[in-house]
């Protein structure tokens, strides 16, 4: 196992800690609005601080990019070395008790994601994949699902909260893909999604106007289990634009094809 793997298994295993206490108690949860539908608790910061507390320790030289306190540059400026985390995903099903959450963290040198992990600390599922070595659950290897048809597919997908500008586009799609598939899921944490295609629960996920610490752990899982993750025009450009299409290889296409009859200005990748 890569040593900086260990140090994100290690960080995500210290951030769990502080998630399971807090569900025990939801009652004295803090909880602030970031924007609509964008929650944002106490337990969310401490369990960044407390991933960025061993990742620093690790690699202090390393630069930071983390929902909650934003992107900072690590002690060597210019570091080709980026940790991107995301210590909560699915806050808001957390303050509703709503066991469909998880800690995503991931290692990108010059852009390109090496290292990540995704932590289901409910269910206790440890989601985790290198560049080149694989993808595994709970040390044992995963791949996507054989799924080779749309019409046999269950697909996972996120409404477009930071993205109403293509709630119609959204919903055109979404009501395309209810005709042709053979059930939709939205769960409400994308990084779990995007584990769950690489695992073969879901065989295909897409949605609209994410985070790159949304994605970024769930996508290395992906193309290491054999599938296919992509912008909505196929491209590699998803952490940017925040628009991803992810899959079986057969049915990645089939979604583009789908997907493309309803983009236009504005909702081009």
């Amino acid at each position: 196992m890569h040593p900086a793997l260990n140090i994100l298994i290690k960080a995500a295993r210290r951030a769990s800690q502080i998630i399971n206490r807090a569900s025990l108690d939801l009652s004295h949860l803090q909880v602030a609005t970031k924007r609509q539908s964008d929650f944002v608790t106490e337990v969310d910061k401490a369990a960044e601080a407390a991933i960025i507390e061993v990742l620093c320790e690790a690699y202090p030289d390393y630069g930071i990019l983390a929902e909650e306190s934003g992107q900072t540059a690590g002690q060597l400026a210019g570091s080709e070395y980026q940790w991107i985390i995301d210590p909560l995903d699915g806050t808001t099903n957390f303050i509703h008790g709503f066991p469909q959450y998880a800690i995503s963290i991931a290692l990108a040198f010059r852009g390109q994601i090496t290292q990540s992990v995704v932590y289901d600390t409910v269910h206790n599922e440890l989601f985790v994949a290198s560049k080149g070595g694989g993808a595994f659950l709970n040390d044992r290897r995963i791949r996507v699902s054989k799924c080779l048809r749309l019409e046999d597919a269950l697909l996972g997908t996120g409404f477009p909260y930071r993205a109403y500008d293509h709630i119609d586009a959204y919903l055109a799609i979404f009501k395309e893909f209810a005709k042709r598939t053979a059930g939709i899921r939205r769960p409400g944490a994308a990084s779990l999604d995007l584990a769950y295609v690489a695992c073969g629960r879901f065989d295909g996920f897409w949605e609209f106007g994410l985070s790159p610490w949304d994605i970024a752990g769930g996508a290395l899982l992906i193309s290491e289990a054999g599938g296919l993750i992509g912008d909505l025009a196929g491209n590699e450009t998803y952490l940017q634009s925040g628009n991803v299409v992810a899959g079986t290889p057969k049915l990645f296409a089939q979604m583009l094809q789908v997907i493309d009859t309803y983009r236009g200005p504005g909702l081009m990748a």
